[in-house]
């Protein structure tokens, strides 16, 4: 549930995010990302932070940030590095999906654990032939008394080797009609105490263009058993539904990664412009580079305002998949169109890897795809304008 913050509350937790960007996140990221490591003792500093729990209720020891404070949170660490926000971001979208629909049982066993960041996941949905369609998924779930087989492949799951837990849509019915109507969503726990995976799940780690030192791997279910008390809200064929609702944060956020992706290749190229001198003056004196600085800086406010409107709606608990679609599509081709534009500002050093921008320029083109394609939310804006405008 989302609690009441003061705006001196909200003053004082972005100032305590911003000391941990500057401080711990930004000084790592080259490294790590070169090096495609995983960044544990920024998860162990997230723990601290309260980011594992940032919008879980404080019923369940969560932080119960509101949509709004933490979508600019996600900004400050993506102005940074965009990788890490897909640690807490995905196991947010998780903990959601148990809070929104969960039974009593679920929420006092799962949540207090997800807050703490000692379970810690992510939600899959993807398949190696089902993205956007999720309805297309083929991974089955089979009843066999008090348990559930599951059997299938999930791809581009996020926090699946170093997490421990993972909310899982899987076909319990692969007959009826409408299709979406034959899916549910399990909260699968992946490992055992000793943080070694059950038998019948193998993750395998995937390499990237970017969003590097974060665990993105595919992962395979073969006679994989889990407990019926696992399946979320206890009832079957609720699946499809359950995990789009998680959608709407998870869009806020990937909009505002990509604004925070935006806003530290423009803080980039500013600081560059000023450094860098031709025909004898600082670049940032030849009107080409100020026509250039001029749009990035409009659209990432732009960008902002989108993400604002979104976050109120969500807040405010009204639908706002049309609000989260227009935020995550302008947010992320922005970020693309920012990173795009710092690097012919940088010119032929944009090339090197001693140059941060390259890695901003890497990082970006995920989020025009992640959580829906952009071609994905311009339909759904679209059917939202119809729908809310009918003649």
């Amino acid at each position: 549930m989302t609690e009441i913050y003061s705006k001196e509350d909200e003053v004082a937790i972005l100032d305590m995010i911003d000391k941990w960007v500057t401080n711990e996140v930004a000084p790592i990221a080259r490294e790590f990302d070169q090096a495609d490591k995983y960044p544990e003792q920024l998860v162990e500093q997230m723990k601290e932070l309260g980011l594992f729990g940032a919008t879980i209720g404080q019923e369940w020891g969560g932080l119960g940030l509101p949509a709004s404070i933490y979508a600019k949170i996600v900004i400050r660490v993506a102005s940074a590095w965009m990788a890490p926000g897909g640690i807490f971001n995905s196991h947010l979208i998780q903990a959601s999906a148990i809070e929104r629909c969960g039974t009593q049982a679920q929420k006092d066993k799962f949540l207090p654990l997800m807050a703490t960041g000692e379970m810690r996941g992510g939600i899959a949905l993807t398949e190696p032939n089902a993205g956007s369609d999720l309805q297309a998924i083929t991974t089955t779930a089979k009843r066999d008394g008090d348990d559930y087989i599951i059997n299938g492949a999930k791809t581009w799951i996020t926090n699946s080797l170093n997490g421990n837990s993972l909310a899982v849509l899987v076909k319990t019915d692969t007959e009826i009609q409408p299709r979406y109507k034959g899916t549910s969503l399990f909260l699968v726990e992946t490992k055992d105490a000793d943080g070694n995976f059950l038998p019948g799940v193998e993750v395998i780690k995937m390499k990237k263009l970017g969003y590097r030192a974060i665990d993105t791997c595919e992962v395979v279910f073969t006679n994989f058993r889990v407990s019926a008390a696992n399946l979320i809200g206890e009832e079957e064929g609720h699946g499809f539904l359950q995990a789009v609702g998680g959608l709407e944060l998870g869009r806020i956020n990937v909009a505002a990664r990509g604004a925070g992706i935006a806003q530290g290749a423009l803080d980039l190229a500013v600081r560059y412009a000023q450094e860098r001198e031709t025909f004898g003056k600082p670049i940032c004196q030849h009107q080409a580079i100020q026509l250039k600085l001029g749009e990035m800086a409009s659209k990432v406010e732009a960008s902002r305002l989108l993400i604002e409107q979104a976050a109120a709606k969500y807040d405010a608990q009204e639908r706002c998949d049309m609000e989260a679609g227009m935020a995550k599509y302008f947010a992320s081709e922005t970020g693309v169109f920012c990173a795009n534009e710092a690097m012919r500002i940088f010119g032929g050093y944009s090339y090197s890897c001693e140059y941060e921008i390259e890695r901003f320029y890497r990082d970006a083109m995920l989020m025009c795809i992640g959580e829906g394609t952009n071609e994905f939310q311009r339909m759904i804006i679209a059917k939202q304008l119809i729908e809310r405008n009918k003649v």
